[in-house]
């Protein structure tokens, strides 16, 4: 990067084969030169380390201080004919005289090297691999314009020359070691591919796959631009976070790749979302004009992924990556999904794994401290990391197993008619997959030039709704839809608008208002309601409006109902009081959004789900293949049996629960049951002389008053896949979420198997479950839910 203040951050060209990183130095982005330059750096190695041994010794004598006795201080053999600067190994005589003395100190070239005669070859050659990277890094600091990089450059250059004198290994010396975020932005990007994609057909879910690790490859190649750079093309950005993360690159990342003393990591494992929104946009912007100035040049199996699908998975990505909301980007977003990952990476390690690339270091682990709060005793590889067992759970192999027979075309054959069971928008999904139909959010503009195809679509919404709503006012309808503050979703299907949402978002009150939904009378019946619905709210997701309001009149309760929606409104009568229009005899209605959801695949995921119960319990009965006889007890006159005594109920995997009396009034188990939690979370004592009770926490329910944080565990979640606490369950027994006993105590297990599952019988969280277990089934039984 020798003239780095005129170079454009940049990449090699996308698609290339054998895509190689720009050396430090070298100046420019293209491949040719980079590769050029790592080449001759090894080329020079391989000779330096076949040269003779004491020619090595001379070299090493330059970079090794004089152990003569008198205490000299020259640090570095220098002879009376000196080469060029820096030394170059194709220039030096071919004869070595270890008594020639040193111009500096006098001192010969053997009291240099006493210290090395005897170690051996494998040492000696890694000391010569440090000694040209230090001349390496001499030329770079020297030919460096840029202020911040020459620093770095210079840093590096004088901890290898540091590691020559003391024989040991570099090591950076940082407040921090890699990963410097998470989840890192290969763990992203993989959330990404299963959050969006999981749902598609296995040929489809490749393609995507290829694209991911495209796109993970450029990253790691690419060339980050300097800070001064970026002041002045973003003046108003934070300027000393990313000279922190421009520093940590050059260290870890690029001067690694040619300074192989050096350990180096993938950028994409070791950094996260920060950097990649510092760089996404110019990268996205330059990817995309590099791939259309030479599509030309490009393989024809590869043209089509690179013109036609890249663009639009960048754009899908882009929305993740500046979305303060979205889930792709949480460390537990994976946790518990059945499957696991889909495995992206661009090198031979493995994605889930920071691993150092150089041979000679070895991979950052991190050691948590045996005992403290709810921390697994070291850390799991991935590939051994086998989440514990909750009693009940199925195991994740059998999940697995499921998973792939499903997944895999040949197991499911392929029809083109839809089964009676089919999710109201699956016609919709897969006509929008085929391109039958579109969806577009459009609206009026006073501030730009009217676009002819977007006002004739605009008009085309104007007659929809004035059709399907004839009891609105049209001059009303009309007004609203060209309304600049109004948005439409609009439904298109052959050029042709048949369907669409107006709505107005209020950003700063929460919440989106819901004007008019129409589906034209020829097309209804199919799905699109449904699936325009659930295009809107991924399309709220993304911009962070997580409720919606409208009023229905009593032919729209019905579809709103299926829609999510209810009378039981979320947002604040304050928020929309004054913003919503109100209109006579219309019922007002909510809906809350979850983030986490993909709306358009959400059907899709809960019959996928459906699938796998279905071939679980397929395999459960073709485990049972004894025939027990009928029962002939009831002839006898016998009236009731006990359920367990049933011959082969127990094969099935019937377990009995706890018997006792159902409360059938559920007054009356709300009561019961908020008794029991009290007595759970809170002991009562009285005092005996002035009859006064005092409320103390009970002594063993502190673990398990709320849930686990993260910073106080942070591994939690990866590991327990169902966390329970005595807060949630408070919640859910105030929203009445328990309407039986079973439930209820299902959850109070749940938190004390998992307590047991995660920590050591030694552990003080383990005796306090124990105990607490003890104590809520003796509540259990004196309120009769179970029998004594």
């Amino acid at each position: 990067m020798a003239d780095s203040a005129g170079i454009q951050q940049g990449s090699p060209a996308i698609g290339a084969a054998g895509l190689v990183p720009a050396a430090p130095g070298a100046g420019g982005t293209e491949g040719s030169g980079a590769a050029g330059g790592s080449a001759r750096i090894a080329v020079k190695k391989a000779q330096l380390r076949s040269s003779p041994r004491p020619k090595k010794l001379e070299k090493l004598g330059v970079y090794s201080s004089c152990k003569a006795e008198g205490a000299c201080k020259c640090n570095g053999w220098k002879s009376q004919n000196p080469p060029p600067t820096p030394p170059r190994t194709d220039q030096q005589s071919n004869t070595v005289n270890l008594q020639e003395p040193c111009r500096s100190c006098s001192h010969t070239l053997g009291d240099h090297v006493t210290h090395l005669e005897n170690i051996s070859e494998e040492e000696m050659n890694r000391l010569l691999g440090i000694v040209l990277d230090v001349e390496y890094l001499y030329t770079c600091v020297h030919k460096e314009e840029d202020a911040d990089t020459k620093q770095v450059y210079f840093s590096l250059f004088k901890l290898l020359r540091k590691s020559i004198l003391q024989m040991g290994k570099p090591t950076l010396e940082a407040q921090e070691s890699p990963p410097f975020e998470k989840p890192s932005i290969e763990q992203g990007v993989n959330n990404f591919v299963q959050y969006k994609f999981s749902h598609l057909p296995s040929k489809e879910r490749q393609t995507i796959m290829e694209l991911a690790k495209m796109f993970l490859n450029q990253i790691n190649y690419w060339q980050l631009e300097t800070p001064s750079q970026r002041r002045q093309r973003v003046p108003n950005d934070d300027a000393a976070g990313y000279k922190a993360n421009y520093t940590r690159w050059l260290c870890y990342c690029n001067v690694p790749q040619f300074c192989d003393s050096l350990p180096r990591y993938e950028t994409t494992q070791i950094f996260g979302r920060t950097l990649l929104r510092s760089v996404f946009t110019v990268m996205r912007k330059q990817l995309l004009e590099q791939a259309r100035q030479e599509k030309d040049k490009l393989p024809p199996e590869k043209r089509t992924l690179i013109l036609t699908h890249f663009p639009k998975f960048l754009s899908m990505l882009e929305e993740e990556v500046y979305s303060h909301s979205s889930p792709i980007w949480s460390q537990d977003y994976l946790a518990g999904v059945s499957g696991g990952q889909i495995p992206i990476h661009t090198g031979s390690t493995h994605p889930h794994k920071l691993t150092c690339r150089s041979s000679r270091f070895t991979p950052l682990q991190t050691h948590p401290s045996i005992g403290e709060k709810r921390k697994p005793s070291e850390p799991l590889p991935y590939e051994e990391n086998k989440r514990p067992r909750v009693v009940g759970d199925i195991p994740m192999d059998l999940i697995n197993e499921v998973m792939a027979t499903i997944a895999d075309p040949a197991a499911i054959p392929e029809t083109s008619l839809l089964s009676a069971h089919s999710a109201r928008d699956e016609a919709a999904r897969l006509e929008e997959r085929r391109g039958v139909i579109e969806f577009h959010v459009i609206g009026n503009s006073l501030n730009q030039k009217p676009n002819k195809r977007i006002l004739m679509w605009l008009v085309g919404l104007q007659n929809v709704f004035s059709h399907q709503l004839p009891r609105m006012p049209k001059e009303y309808i009309t007004r609203l839809v060209f309304d600049p503050k109004h948005k439409t979703l609009s439904l298109i299907k052959d050029g042709r608008v048949i369907g669409g949402i107006c709505f107005r978002m209020f950003p700063s009150q929460g919440f989106t208002e819901i004007v008019f939904c129409a589906v034209t009378s020829n097309e209804q019946v199919k799905g699109y309601g449904t699936h325009l619905m659930n295009h809107l709210k991924e399309y709220h997701i993304k911009h962070e409006i997580l409720n919606f309001l409208t009023y229905a009149d009593e032919y729209a309760i019905g579809y709103f109902k299926k829609q999510g929606f209810s009378k039981d409104i979320k947002v604040p009568k304050a928020k929309y009081v004054g913003y919503i229009k109100d209109y006579e005899g219309a019922t007002l209605m909510g809906c809350e959004l979850n983030p986490s959801i993909p709306y358009t695949e959400f059907s899709v995921i809960i019959k996928k789900q459906k699938e796998i119960i279905k071939k679980l319990i397929e395999r459960k009965q073709a485990q049972i293949r004894k025939v027990y006889p009928g029962l002939s007890c009831f002839k006898e006159g016998v009236r009731q049996i006990p359920i367990e005594s049933i011959p082969g109920i127990r094969e099935t995997g019937w377990k009995p629960v706890g018997k006792g009396k159902e409360l059938k009034d559920p007054d009356q188990l709300y009561s019961t049951l908020k008794t029991i939690l009290q007595h759970v979370k809170v002991t009562t004592h009285t005092n005996t002389l002035n009859a006064v009770h005092a409320e103390y926490l009970h002594p063993n329910a502190w673990p398990f008053m709320e849930p686990v944080k993260k910073t106080e565990a942070p591994g939690y979640y990866q590991v327990i896949r169902f966390p329970m606490d005595l807060k949630t369950m408070s919640e859910r027994l105030k929203s009445r979420y328990y309407t039986t006993r079973k439930l209820f105590m299902a959850d109070m297990q749940r938190i004390f198997t998992n307590c047991r599952e995660y920590n050591p019988p030694e552990s003080e969280y383990y005796k306090c479950a124990n105990l607490l277990e003890k104590f809520f089934y003796t509540k259990i039984k004196e309120a009769g839910l179970i029998e004594k």
